[in-house]
């Protein structure tokens, strides 16, 4: 492994946290355009809020450093994605603010028709973001961004089965991980029933998810080959890896063993993310340019390197920390309800 691919595999091990945290934010939020009305949501919304309250910003700092490493270490490779696929990109990008601002400020209006509205902004936008990031996700597999600034069509990078497929697989693994989640939070809250209703809802979406990405690979093997190669090809001990986790997580969520779930799940999305990586080894951008290619100077990448080190040094234990604290601080207040 040369130095240009351990910089790009740091950079990849922030998007499997991105797809992990950030995900089942935005599924929280789908869970929340779901829950109901005003008045039988209301339980359901405020064990979301509860939950993503205290982390919701936090995991946009894995977006960040992906955006930053990819910018100063493979900055080619950058600009093609961001003068290609600006439209979606740009769409996310509204999507978080709007998402943001209006989680933000739903907590402080008092008039039902304003908390209604910024409800309803806060929920969609939690659903079309993943849908516009996963398109993106698509369009970069499926090797519809060549090299270069603007080089690739700004509608049809976009816009075709492949990033469709994409899109709607985000929109689906982040609410899936949002209702596992919520299982374990409902749980330690007390709220058995909403334990059981996330723990349906994520059977449910489970059983979608499983049917679209079998679907999937039907949409591959027509409309990007390379990609489909490479999953059954080499990348297909990590889908097989992905499959079984999925399958545990499964039986783990009918038998309620939702901490268990909540690992196994991650390791199923994890190896999804992991399995396209495999898949379009060596390229960055397939079919054409490759990691070594679009890597900049052993010196900038050195740099990089030392700065990702230690940066990881102060940032990975502040994180680690905030989770811990904040499922630490729900476990006692469900105790002292308890007592």
């Amino acid at each position: 492994m040369n130095l240009a691919e351990v910089v790009l595999g740091i950079m990849f091990v922030g998007l499997i946290a991105y797809g992990l945290f950030g995900g089942a934010d935005f599924g929280a939020g789908i869970w929340d355009l779901l829950a109901g009305g005003t008045r039988g949501g209301k339980r359901q919304r405020d064990l979301i809020e509860h939950s993503i309250g205290p982390v919701w910003e936090a995991n946009h700092v894995w977006l960040i450093f992906v955006l930053v490493v990819l910018w100063t270490g493979f900055s080619g490779a950058f600009v093609s994605v961001t003068t290609t696929l600006y439209v979606p990109l740009t769409l996310a990008a509204f999507g978080m603010i709007g998402r943001g601002a209006a989680f933000a400020f739903r907590k402080s209006v008092t008039e039902l028709g304003m908390r209604r509205f910024l409800g309803a902004l806060f929920a969609l936008s939690s659903l079309v973001t993943p849908y516009f990031l996963g398109t993106v996700v698509g369009g970069v597999a499926s090797g519809r961004v060549p090299p270069g600034i603007a080089a690739g069509d700004v509608v049809t990078s976009w816009v075709n089965p492949t990033a469709a497929l994409g899109g709607v697989l985000a929109v689906l693994v982040c609410a899936y991980l949002a209702a596992v989640f919520l299982c374990a939070d409902a749980r330690r809250a007390g709220a058995a029933d909403l334990a059981d209703g996330f723990r349906l809802r994520a059977l449910g979406t489970a059983a979608v998810t499983g049917a679209v990405g079998l679907g999937g690979f039907f949409v591959l093997r027509a409309d990007a080959p390379l990609l489909f190669a490479g999953l059954t090809g080499r990348g297909l001990p990590v889908v097989v890896v992905s499959v079984l986790a999925g399958l545990a997580a499964i039986a783990l969520l009918v038998l309620r063993r939702f901490a268990a779930a909540r690992v196994a799940s991650a390791l199923a999305v994890a190896t999804i993310l992991i399995g396209w990586a495999v898949a379009q080894y060596p390229y960055l951008l397939p079919p054409v340019l490759t990691i070594e290619a679009a890597a900049r100077g052993r010196a900038t990448l050195t740099a990089t390197l030392v700065v990702l080190i230690g940066g990881s040094v102060i940032l990975l234990p502040a994180l680690v920390y905030l989770y811990t604290l904040f499922q630490r601080a729900e476990h006692d207040a469900a105790e002292k309800v308890d007592a």
